[in-house]
């Protein structure tokens, strides 16, 4: 009888805890993120026509798979993962790795292909290397928060990103080296990283851009640069894109020339009008109120993930949270950034909007965890 009414009372704990944590996640990012899907799905289906909605039909897919992918991590401890994490963190570097043996799709060894699927292990291994540095930052921290600043702790923190980051730099993809390094940056910022070294990293990074510009970086990404300094140079060279995707958006107006009826869109003049410039196919068939609408958005989901970080309940809950935050914030940046011609083409897709099951996926796992931290805000409720 006393065994039962144990079981009773831990039952009911049990149940009032997760109604607790339930009640307590920020519901608005979920909503937030499937109101940008959605937007990003209608664009698809106008900027895939021709090749009868492939694309279209299978983000749908993704978009299916993606939210089944966020209820599981919802539900599981972000502790229990981060005791993971150093596994997890071991096998994307090995797909890392063996990644770099397969076939340059446009110019790149980013993708495994699997039974007609693209798998980007780039993209999944974000939320893995959140996680593991979280993980090896409370490690470090365990004697005392100053402890991340000490020259034989502080570089531990910077190899678990500085290992990904080479090798997704081989393959070669620029964007998403800068994503794992501004989220590294956010999160070693929040853990107390003395600002000695974030002044002597801003010295470094000037010094070393135009030493990289010059000896470092292959032709295509100096292309890439000098057409975001001046795209008219090359107008129907490297140019061309950037050209096309500031026409495209000019032409929107405020309420868009309608689905299926934009110009540069229809007419093939955006390349690739499904992953790099979907935001420049939304300006111009959905205009500038629908566009402004999506920027409003992604504020309210970076505003949200902040709120989420500083109100964590633990120190680990904040990292992550803030590491998922730099991760948006670079993707929104970069991808909006460079469509309007305010920054340099380098392949980043625009979260939840373009086209990508590795990426969709990856930005809803960020979302699954994102409310899993903010459920968990609230003190253990005991039951008498």
């Amino acid at each position: 009888m006393l065994h039962d009414s144990y079981t009773i009372k831990n039952g009911k704990k049990s149940d009032l805890m997760r109604k607790r944590e339930l009640k307590n996640m920020e519901w608005g990012i979920l909503i937030t993120a499937i109101i940008l899907c959605v937007i990003g799905i209608v664009a698809l289906f106008s900027a895939t026509q021709e090749t009868e909605y492939e694309e279209f039909t299978k983000q749908i897919i993704w978009f299916v798979v993606s939210l089944i992918a966020m209820v599981i991590v919802m539900f599981i401890d972000y502790n229990l993962l981060l005791k993971a994490s150093p596994v997890l963190y071991g096998i994307f570097i090995l797909l890392l790795i063996g990644v770099l043996f397969t076939s340059p799709i446009n110019g790149a060894t980013s993708w495994y292909n699997i039974f007609g699927f693209s798998f980007q292990p780039a993209e999944f291994d974000k939320v893995f290397v959140i996680l593991f540095l979280t993980y090896t930052i409370i490690k470090i921290q365990r004697k005392g928060q100053d402890e991340i600043n000490r020259l034989t702790r502080l570089p531990i923190a910077l190899a678990v990103v500085g290992l990904p980051v080479l090798l997704i730099v081989m393959q070669p993809d620029y964007g998403t080296a800068l994503a794992y390094i501004v989220a590294m940056a956010l999160m070693l910022f929040s853990a107390g990283l003395d600002k000695k070294y974030i002044i002597g990293t801003i010295l470094l990074i000037i010094i070393a851009v135009p030493l990289l510009y010059n000896f470092v970086l292959p032709e295509h990404a100096k292309a890439r640069i000098d057409v975001f300094l001046n795209p008219e140079s090359d107008p129907r060279g490297a140019g061309y894109n950037i050209i096309q995707s500031k026409i495209a958006i000019g032409s929107g107006g405020l309420t868009g020339m309608g689905i299926l009826k934009g110009n540069q869109t229809q007419l093939g003049f955006l390349y690739p009008k499904t992953t790099d410039f979907i935001y420049s196919v939304i300006g111009e068939e959905m205009g500038f109120i629908v566009a402004g609408g999506i920027i409003l958005l992604y504020v309210y989901l970076i505003t949200k993930c902040i709120y989420i970080a500083k109100t964590a309940k633990d120190k680990a809950g904040s990292l992550i949270a803030i590491g998922i935050t730099g991760i948006f914030i670079f993707h929104v940046l970069e991808n909006i950034g460079m469509v309007m011609g305010l920054l340099p083409i380098t392949g980043v897709p625009l979260p939840f909007v373009s086209y990508g099951g590795s990426s969709l996926i990856t930005n809803f796992i960020c979302i699954g965890l994102l409310l899993n931290i903010s459920g968990k805000r609230q003190k253990t409720i005991f039951v008498q």
